[in-house]
């Protein structure tokens, strides 16, 4: 039997459950998740392996008009998403009316590789409601499919990667088997770090911080982590920290937490909060921050 293999880019709009659909189709939590918009900074592989095919899923970030650096760039990576993929599944909700000014609706129009489209948050609307919009999407976008899903209830995912898989190419493998992502532990520590920062602050304060590992070692029972919260002002460093430290104890206990359960073992977790004035439009910062 043929090996087929690809790359599925997810696109869409902020918050319309990209991060949630991905975890929910690779069957891990790769992409942090939460109400607030722009909650995914990077694009993150997360990979499906059977025997005779692999997909390579990418979650990449909400479309907004960038208004820094950062998210210049972070819109980069939405654009490549474009150009490199095998499969485009475009994202949608029922929130999100059809029309053909939504951003980059006119290029998934006149995608040259095969476009399936998946209206999620089905379980918040009526039947009649869905097929409505699923009509209307008919109209505006040359997709391969439409599938009406709820990704938070797990609903109509088994069938979309179906329908994924049928228009995945023959091709080799192109990571080992047993790999469900091209991200490293830390990565993945200093993002369940952000993901706190983003539940426990309001406003503008999880968007100014920026989480990097300064140390990781490892133990034979212990893992000892320290990690450096950037912000962008002396002032968001005293509401990071709270009174008497209070604020940056729940956030660090909440992260430990989460890191020893995606570890399997037992971490001493040192959290530091320092000034990086205007790091969101430093190059050089950005860079060294992955971007």
């Amino acid at each position: 039997m043929p090996h087929k293999s690809g790359f599925v880019n997810i696109i869409g709009n902020p918050n319309v459950g990209k991060s949630t659909l991905m975890n929910g189709l690779v069957g891990e939590k790769l992409s942090i998740i939460t109400p607030k918009a722009q909650t995914t900074r990077h694009r993150i592989l997360g990979i499906v392996s059977g025997e005779d095919y692999q997909v390579v899923f990418s979650d990449t970030p909400g479309i907004i008009k960038p208004a820094y650096r950062l998210q210049e760039n972070m819109m980069k990576a939405v654009s490549t998403a474009f150009t490199d993929a095998d499969v485009i599944l475009y994202l949608t909700d029922v929130k999100e009316i059809p029309d053909t000014q939504l951003p980059y609706v006119k290029k998934i129009r006149h995608s040259k590789v095969p476009v399936l489209l998946a209206i999620n948050k089905i379980d918040l609307v009526t039947q009649p409601e869905v097929e409505k919009l699923m009509n209307g999407w008919k109209e505006i976008v040359n997709a391969e499919t439409i599938i009406p899903v709820s990704a938070l209830h797990n609903f109509n995912v088994k069938e979309l990667f179906g329908e994924i898989l049928k228009h995945i190419p023959e091709g080799p493998e192109y990571f080992p088997k047993d790999a469900l992502t091209d991200r490293n532990q830390r990565f993945f520590v200093s993002e369940i770090i952000r993901e706190k920062i983003l539940k426990n602050y309001q406003q503008e304060i999880p968007y100014s911080c920026q989480v990097e590992i300064d140390s990781f070692k490892e133990g034979s029972v212990l893992d000892r982590i320290r990690a450096i919260i950037y912000v962008l002002r002396e002032s968001q460093k005293g509401i990071i920290i709270g009174h008497k430290g209070d604020a940056l104890k729940k956030t660090g206990t909440q992260a430990r937490i989460d890191i020893e359960k995606f570890l399997g073992k037992r971490v001493f977790l040192e959290l530091q909060v320092k000034v990086a004035e205007d790091w969101r439009n430093n190059d050089k910062q950005l860079k060294s921050f992955g971007y």
